[in-house]
């Protein structure tokens, strides 16, 4: 099955952050998956990590190089629309994030995300449509421990 990762997990590739090792058993154990939105997501954290003089610019460049090489398939996201903003509206959470629980959703396939605020609001809901196919990064890394 391939897992759907967003930029929260990807990020933590190429940057040394907690969640990193869970971040690499994925990209070595799966086929990945995510939209598009993935490489803008992506390259606005490191544009934002060297605002923050977090990296420098050289390795930030490096950090986009490396993950444009990483083993991932990107989607379009021109059809996810429609989900995307019923789910963003449902989880009054924004529609960025919810696009890559769209992709997940319309193939069968499990989101895996870093990001606990998205996490939480999920798991508020309690037994929903989207519970079953999200899974924590540390939660989705331990199946391949």
């Amino acid at each position: 099955m391939k897992l759907v990762v967003d930029a929260s997990v990807a990020i933590k590739w190429v940057i040394a952050e907690d969640g990193s090792s869970d971040a690499v058993k994925l990209l070595k154990a799966t086929p990945l998956a995510a939209p598009d939105l993935l490489v803008a997501e992506c390259a606005n954290i490191l544009w934002k990590k060297v605002q923050r003089t977090e990296l420098a610019a050289s390795e930030a460049v490096l950090c986009a190089r490396l993950l444009q090489r990483a083993d991932i398939e990107i989607y379009p996201t021109r059809h996810l629309l429609e989900a995307a903003t019923q789910m963003a509206i449902d989880l009054n959470h924004p529609a960025y994030d919810c696009l890559y629980l769209a992709l997940a959703t319309a193939n069968g396939w499990q989101f895996v995300t870093a990001d606990e605020r998205l996490l939480r609001k999920i798991r508020a809901l309690g037994s929903s449509p989207y519970s079953p196919v999200v899974a924590s990064l540390s939660d989705a890394a331990a199946q391949f421990s």
